[in-house]
């Protein structure tokens, strides 16, 4: 949020002024009487100038769409932002020829910007938020890809008789395969390690 003081001879002068130096209009902005002013004897003496606090409020889901379009165009890909919200819930979906690239691999371009959108997101909003940034609905693929994953080493570590150790992958994704497991009858599964190099192990029960 930006905020300034203003002052004029009355109070919607200053407010006026306000708006002026913040390029806003009365709908964006919260508006505080700091003096009402006086106009003194003959308008001169004893005068005092109205001031006023006006604050510009930021709506944070545009900011991040704005923090995410700049972002990526610096990163030489242009991007269309689709969002929806459910509750505390903020879900930003890119749209854009370049999306593997924003994606990275297995994730790790797409995680890093989830990071940074987040920070974004809750330095404008009044309330904490959850964002979740896909592209191209990366995320339901990888999901499905993983959950097939987690069932075809499930078999292979109930078969060999032994456990087996998945790759590192972040907190979202093993959770994605402890939940595809998590009534399985035959094995049991639990993360090692340390971040970012904590990983999925899945054993026979």
């Amino acid at each position: 949020m930006r905020q300034v003081t203003a002052t004029g001879q009355t109070v919607e002068e200053a407010i006026e002024a306000g708006l002026k130096e913040l390029n806003a209009s009365r709908e964006q902005v919260e508006i505080s009487i700091v003096d009402e002013g006086k106009r003194g004897v003959l308008g001169i003496f004893g005068a005092r100038p109205a001031i006023v606090k006006v604050k510009l409020i930021l709506d944070p889901i545009e900011e991040t769409v704005k923090f995410l379009k700049q972002v990526c165009k610096y990163m030489n890909a242009e991007i269309e932002v689709e969002v929806k919200t459910e509750g505390k819930h903020v879900y930003f979906n890119l749209k854009s020829e370049k999306a593997g690239f924003l994606i990275g691999k297995r994730g790790q371009t797409l995680n890093a910007l989830q990071s940074l959108a987040q920070l974004v997101l809750n330095k404008h909003s009044d309330q904490f938020k959850l964002l979740h940034l896909d592209a191209e609905n990366y995320r339901s693929r990888r999901e499905e890809s993983l959950t097939q994953l987690a069932h075809r080493m499930a078999k292979k570590a109930v078969r060999e008789k032994r456990k087996i150790s998945l790759e590192p992958m972040p907190a979202y994704e093993r959770r994605i395969i402890h939940t595809a497991l998590s009534d399985h009858a035959k094995v049991t599964t639990y993360s090692e390690g340390t971040e970012p190099k904590r990983y999925l192990v899945i054993e026979p029960k």
